[in-house]
């Protein structure tokens, strides 16, 4: 693959949809197996992109050499294991953008600390490690934490995909072989799976090749760096083009006498979906009650339109029961739904059973759920569809929700907060699932 090429193609297909804001700021996450390099790539990515102050750099240096992963392993046992357990957010800008990284743990147990930081992630960079593969062959075989990795970014509907084949500097005069084979290799996949690749890279995150700075013709690769691929890529848009949907994360209730809010409440939080202006009808769920919008308060609390995306403050022209996990919702735009059919990704130790309860996050709103059906299970391996009659931790399958109430619900691939639900154990309270409703 010609990583310039497809890097190119992939953000003027982005601009031709509309969606590609090269301006904001990239969230990007590196994800792959253990040990291969996530950790040392964002070290280097902050110290070539002088991004490090020098009492930073001295913290993490041994022997008068830096520890890149320790920029990132910031917690006790993550430094005494030498792993990543949870995910660590690091800032870092360039002339051209600013970026927000997201290190996560590449260990199986640790996937749903994975997931939660690809669910709000605009690219990912997935690390193979060349070492570890039989590079000598053609269409060798992927590591099984590379492909869940994948697949999992893939239906969190991260929009950018990068895979970077790292320590390809170890293989010598080997690497260019090396590269085409692997490339070759997660080219068939990802074809298999429908995964969109924005760009194939070979890079050595501990000498720095490729990273920054790119090297010319090394490993047959004639593309950008990975930090050039990255300032172009587009960053995930707001969902304007939805219907209106606002779920209430605070309620403000001011004196008769004060101007701001009209004496009424206000109704605080982020709008999900589409946009909201005064003189707009609006539904509450689950209520049913209708009423309309008298004024829309910015964050600054100045009066405007507030579109996805956005904190704003709602104040509605009639006093109606609303709280904490409600909805407001364009009028006669949405079919709330109990029963649901949907992609899960499991994460407990439990497995995930027919006729078992859990609490649904939706929003703000609790639901209580229960498991209707277990369709069928992911091979990671073969990704094949099979039988099965419960989830295993870190399994990825297909099951059927019917919820205790309706919600106001849009499949994911049209709205990541609309179309996705966090399971709860009702009992140890602990985060049992991600859901994506089909």
């Amino acid at each position: 693959m010609d990583a310039a090429t497809s890097t190119a193609d992939h953000a003027a297909t982005s601009a031709a949809n509309g969606h590609n804001d090269t301006g904001a700021a990239l969230k990007f996450i590196t994800c792959g197996s253990v040990d291969d390099g996530k950790s040392t790539l964002i070290g280097r990515l902050l110290i070539d992109s002088r991004s490090v102050l020098l009492d930073q750099l001295a913290n993490v240096s041994k022997g008068g050499e830096a520890d890149l992963a320790l920029f990132t392993d910031g917690l006790s046992a993550e430094r005494e294991q030498g792993i990543t357990i949870d995910v660590a957010y690091r800032y870092f800008n360039t002339a051209e953008r600013k970026f927000i990284i997201g290190d996560a743990p590449g260990h199986e147990q640790y996937t749903r600390n994975m997931v939660t930081a690809a669910s709000s992630a605009d690219a990912a960079v997935v690390l193979v490690d060349a070492t570890k593969l039989q590079w000598q062959t053609h269409l060798l075989e992927l590591l099984p934490q590379t492909r869940r990795h994948s697949l999992l970014v893939n239906l969190l509907r991260v929009p950018s995909i990068v895979f970077a084949v790292n320590k390809l500097d170890a293989l010598k005069e080997q690497a260019t072989q090396a590269f085409g084979n692997i490339s070759q290799s997660l080219q068939a996949f990802a074809q298999a799976a429908g995964i969109e690749v924005a760009a194939i890279v070979p890079i050595s995150a501990l000498k720095g090749h490729n990273v920054v700075e790119p090297v010319a013709d090394w490993c047959g690769y004639l593309g950008p760096s990975l930090l050039q691929i990255l300032e172009q890529l587009p960053a995930m848009p707001a969902e304007t083009e939805a219907p209106f949907a606002f779920p209430v994360q605070w309620v403000e209730k001011f004196a008769s006498s004060s101007d701001t809010g009209q004496g009424r409440r206000i109704f605080w939080g982020r709008v999900a979906t589409g946009g909201i202006e005064v003189g707009q009808q609006v539904s509450v769920l689950p209520s049913g009650q209708t009423a309309t919008v008298a004024q829309v308060l910015r964050h600054t609390r100045q009066p405007g339109a507030v579109q996805a995306g956005h904190s704003a403050g709602i104040v509605l022209d009639r006093e109606v029961d609303v709280s904490r996990g409600d909805w407001l919702l364009a009028l006669s735009t949405f079919e709330p739904s109990r029963e649901l059919k949907t992609t899960i990704a499991w994460m407990d130790d439990e497995p995930l059973v027919a006729g078992r309860v859990y609490w649904a996050l939706h929003g703000h709103r609790w639901v209580k759920t229960r498991i209707k059906r277990i369709v069928h299970q992911l091979d990671i391996n073969t990704l094949a569809e099979k039988d099965a009659s419960q989830l295993n931790a870190n399994a990825i399958g297909h099951a059927e929700l019917t919820l205790q109430e309706t919600i106001a619900a849009l499949p994911y691939s049209r709205s990541r907060v609309l179309g996705s639900l966090v399971l709860v154990d009702t009992a140890s309270h602990k985060t049992a699932g991600a859901v994506l409703i089909n």
